[in-house]
Parts: structure tokens; sequence; C-alpha cells
């Protein structure tokens, strides 16, 4: 993905500290290349609420729980968030900072762009859009299966593939109408979000650590492994139980993805996808915490003929109205992550066709003149991560192929633009918010981490390797960079980020700001 001639970069200039805001972030943007067109409602507490929401631990971990038990047990999910937390953390600093320099929506593959060439930003921007509209169809797939998990328990509801299909497509409709109300009510709900999430997080735990007569002991949660993959190296086993934290933690680009909709977003998005790692880490460790001390009889739990082993949990410990009303608040939250999700993708579709690289672009780059929202972007989001969800209705591994597709897009496209900033040296021109001297040793631990972890992804899972237990990361990886070589020989004259612009007025600016949440 090398580019014939690197673009001329700024001379450096000495870094702004954090605590002073760009004054005009509209000016910012023009020097960028780009016209504001967006409304800049959003604050820096929404701005970290929507990559916590689509980072949503009541999700990751709740969906994930069942594949940790058997790839590695306790001591790998616990010890193994610990330990994945640091190095995404890593990641996300040195993320932010790049995001502080290049704040726009279309933000990974922009900053590519401008650090390594057309072709860089190119591969990054179809592996980030990839990524994030597969993260749409899991997670809203994903809340049907818990959805239809409860109406069973409730109502005896049979939940077909058929039947679950019907409440993914009900939920895609609602987050495409609400997005469609403008960006002052994503991020109210996102805001709403993060307080569920963590008062969800609270009464689970809570919950679990009252009720139950019986809970395990601290050396089994921190001590016990357990191999349930096939494969007898216990180290490999342990490596395959890391994607636990690993799938969980994605999405916190989001932060990025709204900084043209952000005040201060040279500072608010940086801080924003810092913030929604950390509080993710430590609140998630709590979760697991919670849960695995709650576990009852661990072999019943992990083959529950409810799909899911923590509702097992939960009917274990609490009952089937405790269970019930805990598996609501999971589903409430799911909602709220499947909700940002479709507010960042969209965004990276709007400026994706901004800058001419999907087909249709002139349709799908334009905005709303009433909401200042990029409709058809919504729709397509939508329709697609729809599309992505179909082979669910046939095949079982479908949904696992559909994860792939999300996390094997979006991690690599994390570290391009951290990789071409240490390319670049002292000709990259920091933001207000910089990691100074620590921006190096930093940024090469998340690319290294990334590099081990895109490996990971692709490594089977279970042993024997068949159709039905086939990893299947590595063909969506193939299958992405084949689609974005063939479409990179068609619209290669059409597609290209702008170097300067200047346009709109001071009133435009102050319409635009009005009314920021």
């Amino acid at each position: 993905m090398s580019s014939t001639s690197e673009p001329p970069l700024p001379a450096p200039e000495p870094a702004v500290p954090a605590s002073v805001p760009r004054p005009d972030e509209e000016q910012r943007l023009r020097e960028l290349g780009y016209r504001p067109v967006l409304a800049r409602r959003m604050g820096g507490f929404g701005n970290f609420a929507i990559s916590f929401s689509v980072i949503s631990i009541l999700s990751g971990c709740m969906t994930l729980y069942g594949f940790g038990m058997g790839a590695g047990g306790p001591a790998v999910m616990l010890w193994g968030w610990a330990g994945v937390g640091l190095f995404v953390l890593c990641v996300g600093l040195a993320l932010a900072e790049v995001t502080s320099a290049y704040p726009t929506s279309g933000a990974l593959y922009y900053m590519a762009d401008r650090l390594g060439g057309r072709r860089w930003g190119w591969y990054t921007g179809w592996l980030n859009l990839l990524g994030l509209l597969g993260a749409i169809a899991g997670i809203d797939y994903g809340a049907a299966l818990f959805a239809g998990a409860f109406a069973n328990l409730q109502w005896g509801f049979e939940p077909t593939p058929e039947k679950t299909m019907l409440i993914f497509v009900a939920i895609l409709l609602l987050h495409a109408v609400l997005n469609l109300f403008g960006v002052r009510l994503v991020s109210v709900l996102n805001s709403v979000s993060v307080w569920w999430h963590l008062a969800g997080v609270a009464l689970i735990v809570g919950a679990l650590a009252i009720v139950p007569d019986h809970h395990r002991s601290p050396s089994f949660v921190f001590g016990e492994f357990v191999n349930n993959t096939g494969w007898e190296n216990p180290l490999y086993v342990a490596a395959i139980g890391l994607l636990l934290a690993q799938y969980t933690f994605s999405g916190y680009d989001a932060s990025a993805h709204l900084s043209e909709e952000t005040a201060n977003a040279s500072v608010s998005a940086a801080r924003g996808i810092v913030r929604s790692i950390w509080v993710s880490w430590a609140a998630g460790f709590v979760l697991l915490a919670g849960l695995t001390f709650a576990i009852q009889d661990y072999d019943a739990t992990l083959a529950t003929e409810t799909g899911v082993p923590p509702a097992q949990i939960l009917l274990d410990g609490l009952g089937t109205d405790g269970a019930s009303a805990l598996l609501l608040v999971v589903i409430v939250a799911q909602l709220f992550c499947g909700n940002a999700e479709v507010a960042a993708a969209s965004r990276m579709v709007f400026a994706f066709s901004r800058d001419g690289a999907l087909p249709g672009s002139h349709l799908w780059r334009k905005v709303s003149a009433r909401t200042q929202t990029p409709v058809a972007a919504v729709w397509l989001s939508v329709v697609v991560a729809g599309v992505l969800a179909l082979p669910s209705l046939y095949s079982a591994t479908a949904y696992g192929a559909v994860t792939a597709i999300n996390v094997i897009g979006i991690t690599p496209a994390y570290a391009i633009p951290i990789l071409l900033r240490l390319r670049a040296g002292d000709r990259f021109r920091p933001g207000p918010w910089s990691l100074g001297r620590w921006s190096r040793p930093i940024g090469w631990i998340a690319v290294v981490w990334v590099a081990c972890v895109t490996v990971l992804f692709c490594l089977p899972q279970s042993s024997p390797v068949t159709a039905g237990t086939m990893n299947y990361a590595s063909l969506a990886l193939a299958v992405v960079l084949v689609l974005a070589t063939v479409w990179w020989f068609v619209a290669r004259r059409s597609y290209g980020t702008p170097t300067a612009a200047a346009y709109g007025s001071d009133r435009e600016r102050a319409e635009l700001a009005e009314g920021i949440v």
C-alpha cells in the first residue's frame, strides 16, 4: 500500500498544550480542505459517549463470554482483559494524537492519506468502512439474538432464524430513524448510554454478589484454565482467548468520525478516544469478575439451552424474573451501541463519498438542510449492514463471519495512521493534544500490538478445522483488499482528499455552532 510519491508535509511546529483549544474549529476544517456542512452540536462528553457506547462492554463482554469460557477460561478472561486493555490504551493514545492533528469525519483514511499518500488513504478507508458496516450488522444482530432469548424466557417465543432476522431488520430501521433526527439526539442518547452502561454493570455485579448463596473462590476466578478448543498447546489457547477482550475493544474511532460535529474537536475527539478506552477497561473488568464469581455449574453454563452463558449465570443466581430484568438492561445497552455505530459508519460513508471513493458518491455525500445530517449515508449504512447479515438465515457460522469482517477491517486500520505518523517523524505537525516525548515509544507499542492481534484474528479457533469451525477473518481480509484494489482502478481519478479550502462566512459558522450538546 505504498504511494508512488509522498505528499509534502508542513514544517514541524511546537505542540500546543492540550489545555489550549483551537480558536476556530471551522477554520481548521477549511485548512484541512473541507467546507463545514455538519452541525457542531456535540460537546466533549457526547464525543466520549459515542465511543464508549460503541465499545459497549454490556454488548461485547456478554456476547463473547461463552467463547472466553472455552478458550482459556476464567484466568485468561480476567488477566487477558487487563493486559489487552493496557495495549489497546496505547493504540488509543497514539491514534488520539493523530486525530488531534486531523479532526475530520474521514478520520483514519484522511490521516493515512495526508501522511502517506492516496493509496494509503484508499486502503485504510476501505478497511475502516467495511469494518464499521460489519460492526453494525454484528451489534444489531447480536441484539436481535438477545431479544429473542428474552422473549423466549418471558413468553415462550421460538427465536427461529427467520424471526431473528425480522427483529434484526426492525432494530436497523429504529437506528436509521433515530439517526435521521440529527446529531443532537444522537449525542443525548449516547450520554444516556454512558450512565445506562455503568449503572447496568453495577446492577448486574451487585445482584450477583448479594443474591446467590454460592460464589467461586478467587483462586478459581483468577487462576482456573479451561480448554475446550480442541488445541493442545496452552499458550496457543491463551492467545486465542485474548480475542474476547480485543473484539470488545473496537469502535473507539467513532470519536474521530464525529469530530466535524464536535465543539473544540482537536482536543475533545482525542480525549474522547482515550477516555472511552480506560473507562471501558475498568468497568469491563468488574463485569467479567462479577459474572465469573457467580458461576454455579461451569459445564452447564457453557452448554446452556439459552445459547447465552451469561443468561444462564443470571438464571442460576437470580431466578427467571431477575434474569429477565437484567437481560433487558443488556438489550437496551446493545441498542444504544448499535445506534452509536450507525452514526459513526454513516459519517464515514459521508466523508469517503465527499472524496469520491464510493460508487454513487454524489448521492451519499448529500446533507439534509434541515438537520445537517447525511441522510442517504445513514440509509446506505443500515442497508449494507442488513445485506451482510442475510447469510445468517442459512448458516450458523455466518454471524461469526460478520464479526470477522468487523474486527479484521477496523483493527489494522487503527495502526496505519500511527505507523505513517512514526514514519513522518519531525515532519508530522502535532495538534493541540500531543503525547510529546512519549509519542514514538507508545506509537511503536501500538503498531506491534495491532500486528500481533491481526495474526490472532486469522488463526483457527477450534480443532479440527471444518467448514463449521473455520475462522473466516482471513478470507474477509482478502475479500476487502481485492475489492478495494479492483475499485481503485475504476475510481482512482475521482478519489482524492483536498489540500486547502476557504469556505463559508462568520454567520455560517455561528449558525452551525448553535445549540452544542
